[in-house]
């Protein structure tokens, strides 16, 4: 009996065995490695140094020394991501932040002759005695001041009505300015009024940028109403030489140019030798380019769109390796977590 019971069981086995051997299970390429691998430490076990015994201590701590370098470069990698998000938002701030607000530029050009000036005064009862040009910041002695001289310089008289009353009639004398500012050009005016009921006496002036602009305007009315709009007027005293310096400045804003005259002004007391009324005044006054030099101001948007692009395309690009790192880094913790529970439960079964 015992002998057939141990004949049917070997008959048995051998036909298991044969069966395993016509229908094997598929396995994945991965898998195979990491059995081959399981296999080979669970037959070779890693023996100790001194006793030449299993250490399966000394396999954990390698083992968890790599997770821990893995979560540490996660977490690196995390930072630099939040980094570069936080680089982006300030990019984009910064970008719009100076489209808002542009930098000042100022610039000089210097030009040989200048387009020249109108100078627009309104004497009032003063009477234009003569006018005259000279050059390098000589002015030849008075003859017979007080007296008609010679007048030899363009000017054009005009009325308009006031820009801001549009009731009060203006009397206007328009004179040409000089242009030769290398040559220290200069226009040298006056005027003398004979009596007046006011206890000072002035004359209004202001200057516009184009004397020929003045020349070819079809109205040359409401061009004046324009020129007294925009610029600024002054006023320049009797019984004094009043030497002004002009400079130009030319601002550009939102596509459209805006011209300003800047003056610097120095005053001279006039000692009047005549026999004169008491109502009596003279009126002596210069005028003279400054330098050469035109200032030009204009606003420029600082914010360059080429490098913020470049900028950010660098700071994705970034991102897009860190995400693929941090993706990377994940999948191999996982893996070495199943490959360290699959090598324990080989070795729990290699003991039991």
């Amino acid at each position: 009996m015992l002998r057939q019971e141990i004949a049917a069981s070997y008959q048995e086995l051998s036909e298991e065995v044969e069966h395993g051997a016509e229908h094997p299970e598929p396995v994945e390429e991965g898998e195979v490695d990491d059995d081959q691998e399981d296999t080979s430490s669970a037959i070779l076990p890693v023996l100790d140094s001194e006793t030449g015994t299993s250490s399966p201590s000394v396999r954990f701590s390698k083992t968890c020394l790599k997770n821990v370098f893995s979560v540490i470069l996660l977490f690196i990698y995390l930072l630099l991501m939040a980094v570069a998000v936080f680089l982006v938002y300030q990019t984009i701030t910064d970008f719009r932040e100076k489209l808002k607000h542009p930098v000042m530029s100022v610039s000089y050009k210097e030009v040989p002759l200048y387009d020249a000036p109108g100078i627009a005064l309104y004497p009032g009862k003063a009477q234009l005695l003569s006018c005259k040009h000279h050059y390098y910041d000589h002015i030849p002695p008075l003859i017979n001041p007080g007296q008609p001289g010679e007048i030899e310089c363009t000017t054009q008289r005009i009325n308009y009505t006031d820009p801001f009353t549009n009731q009060t009639m203006k009397h206007a004398l328009i004179v040409q300015g000089p242009r030769d500012v290398k040559k220290r050009e200069l226009v040298f005016l006056q005027f003398h009024l004979n009596e007046t009921d006011q206890d000072f006496s002035a004359i209004n002036y202001l200057l516009f940028s184009s004397f020929q602009e003045f020349l070819n305007s079809p109205d040359k009315g409401e061009f004046m109403k324009d020129c007294e709009s925009s610029y600024s007027s002054w006023k320049f005293s009797g019984g004094f030489r009043t030497w002004i310096k002009m400079s130009l400045v030319k601002t550009k804003e939102d596509g459209s140019e805006t011209v300003e005259f800047k003056q610097e002004t120095s005053v001279v007391n006039y000692i009047d030798q005549r026999h004169k009324p008491a109502s009596d005044q003279l009126f002596f006054v210069v005028f003279e380019w400054k330098d050469p030099f035109i200032q030009k101001v204009q606003d420029i948007v600082t914010a360059n769109p080429w490098n913020m692009i470049a900028l950010l395309c660098g700071i994705f690009l970034a991102l897009f390796k860190a995400a693929d790192f941090a993706k990377l880094s994940v999948k191999w913790m996982i893996k070495i977590r199943k490959r360290h529970l699959k090598r324990r439960s080989q070795a729990m079964n290699h003991i039991s």
